[in-house]
């Protein structure tokens, strides 16, 4: 084997302005380009006279080891990624193959990571300084990774006010997630929490857009976007996005001179909010304030405290056990609660600079200050999504009903009119369960929309044809709703006509002569749209249910995340007792006369 060199190369946001010396020189030195086509073509000028490989979007391993194979030919590659190579790009993947072929550091291939600006770093700068304190990345793409693992991290990083980079965060195909990811952080933050959508950073279509959690999704996001949520001190200023690192705390900005010298920080008279701040303030001579543990401390700060300093200075105005502090009683008034806090304090102003225990009073205050605004806020808003229908064959809303809904979706709501003959009602709600009470004592049937099954019955013309509408309100009941892998849409048609379509749907049923016709795997839309291929005919429909529930149970089992029915049924070739044939024979259907 040949001696190679593999140089993955992180060329930031696009612009060869923002591009390190070290990775222009790797291009230059390389004898073979690889990278997906969009990146190739920024850097084209650059890579003249080279060996060039692109490909396209979700190809990554075979550009991976295209690089290697070049690299045991003895070339040096160039594997080229846009922002940093090592942060959702190419160097654990390139990493990975090797491996695979038992590649150590001793090996003939040498390889070179070099390190680039990350979209959070570059569309960060275009907004401000969102990213001043603790941050961190999360893609939204559940190509490689679960959607429940990603739902856990986008919570657990809302939960700990962390400013929050999403990547990737919609695509053509991809709609949810970003709706999702909304719904996830409204949660734990407040509706006014200042957002940036950054897209294409530093490159020709480079556009910004300040906005707020709430009204996020507003504005036009795509594949190209970087979303950046602040956390609960991020605040905006003249169009610049600015999160604290926290210096008001310790240093008084517009003073010349400093209250607290150097050498008389970070120590725990002089800033309480830095040291041993699970602990009651102690007075030396009259021993501890009485104050218990840290869970005290949580149930007295809330939840969603800001700081650890809080949590410090109430501990010593607390009642003496958690259910003196949970039960219901009249706030103390913070002019009463201030001389509590600062006797402690008193004596160790003697051992510090004049301005010291200002400082830590002032502290105090604004510590209080927030519990009191705490016991006010309101609960933070959700988004409310569901999909409303007046009824499985019903497709009639009463004038009643209009108005509900009306009043539901509200003047900031959006409500929108789908082809499967339902509402789409969105809206920012801090009472989720009351609005959707009032849509179900209207007589709506309510439901989620998303990743679930979706049942789209005909009106059964008007509901003369009325035989088979108790099985699809029955199959409406036990399967509306339920969570899958994808959207899959359940079609069923009242009369051999099936003028309604359901032999197109991912499953669907016509119900003909008093039996069912079962379609698997049709595709509505697209230039390979086709019908679902006929798997059973007559059916009975005392049947209907079990046979519905082995293969839904089957697909919401094995399907992978993101994989459609109909692929789904051509990979695993039979769902339930039913088998998939690549080449679908001309089924033989009696005809029926027209309207029957």
């Amino acid at each position: 084997m040949m001696s190679g060199k593999l140089l993955i190369v992180g060329f930031g946001p696009g612009s060869v302005d923002h591009m390190t010396k070290r990775a222009r020189e790797a291009i230059e030195e390389s004898d073979v380009i690889i990278g997906y086509k969009t990146y190739i073509e920024l850097v084209r000028d650059l890579i003249v006279g080279k060996e060039i490989i692109s490909t396209g979007m979700t190809e990554e391993v075979s550009r991976a080891q295209a690089a290697v194979k070049w690299a045991e030919r003895g070339k040096t590659v160039a594997v080229i990624s846009s922002g940093d190579a090592g942060l959702y790009g190419m160097a654990g993947l390139v990493y990975e193959v090797l491996i695979e072929k038992g590649w150590t550091k001793d090996s003939s291939i040498e390889v070179e990571v070099i390190p680039g600006i990350s979209a959070i770093h570059s569309c960060a700068a275009l907004l401000g300084a969102p990213i001043m304190h603790d941050a961190c990345t999360i893609s939204l793409s559940d190509h490689l990774t679960p959607w429940e693992l990603i739902e856990k991290r986008i919570d657990a990083a809302a939960a700990a006010d962390f400013v929050i980079a999403l990547y990737n965060p919609k695509s053509g195909r991809r709609t949810r997630q970003i709706v999702e990811a909304q719904r996830i952080l409204l949660r734990h933050r407040s509706p006014e929490t200042p957002v940036g959508l950054v897209k294409s950073a530093y490159r020709e279509r480079q556009h910004i857009v300040l906005t707020d959690l709430a009204h996020m999704l507003d504005h036009e996001i795509g594949m190209l976007t970087t979303v950046i949520i602040g956390n609960s001190t991020t605040f905006v200023h003249d169009g610049v996005m600015i999160t604290p690192r926290g210096y008001q705390r310790k240093y008084q900005l517009a003073a010349a001179v400093q209250p607290l010298k150097p050498h008389e920080r970070l120590r725990k008279e002089a800033e309480p909010w830095a040291l041993d701040q699970t602990k009651p303030l102690e007075d030396e001579d009259e021993g501890s304030t009485g104050a218990s543990g840290p869970s005290e401390a949580a149930v007295l700060a809330g939840d969603n405290q800001k700081d650890r300093a809080f949590t410090a200075l109430a501990t010593a105005v607390r009642p003496p056990s958690v259910a003196a502090a949970t039960k219901e009683a009249e706030p103390t008034p913070l002019a009463a609660v201030l001389p509590t806090l600062a006797a402690p304090l008193a004596k160790t102003a003697k051992r510090q600079p004049t301005a010291a225990p200002k400082r830590v009073k002032e502290t105090a205050e604004d510590a209080l200050a927030a519990l009191e605004r705490r016991k006010t806020r309101k609960t933070a808003a959700v988004l409310l999504e569901a999909a409303v229908s007046p009824g499985v064959a019903n497709k009639q809303f009463t004038p009643e009903q209009l108005i509900v809904l009306a009043e539901v979706v509200g003047m900031d709501g959006k409500m929108t009119y789908t082809p499967d003959h339902y509402m789409k009602i969105e809206r920012l709600t801090e009472d989720p369960d009351g609005l959707v009470a009032r849509l179900v004592d209207a007589g709506l049937i309510v439901m989620p929309v998303g990743d679930v099954l979706t049942v789209k019955a005909c009106d059964f013309c008007d509901g003369e044809k009325k035989d088979a509408i108790p099985y699809a309100e029955e199959l409406a009941r036990r399967f509306g709703g339920m969570a899958l892998p994808k959207e899959l849409k359940l079609g069923i048609n009242g009369c051999g006509m099936a003028c309604y379509g359901a032999v197109h749907e991912d499953i669907g049923l016509v119900y003909r002569k008093g039996k069912f016709d079962l379609f698997l795997g049709g595709k509505t839309v697209g230039r390979n749209a086709h019908p679902g291929q006929l798997v059973a005919e007559g059916i009975p429909p005392e049947e209907i249910v079990a046979v519905m529930a082995e293969i839904i149970e089957q697909y919401q089992e094995q399907a992978h995340p993101n994989e459609r029915f109909h692929k789904f049924f051509r990979r695993v070739k039979q769902v339930g007792r039913f088998s998939h044939e690549e080449a679908k024979p001309a089924a033989s259907i009696e005809m029926p006369a027209c309207g029957e």
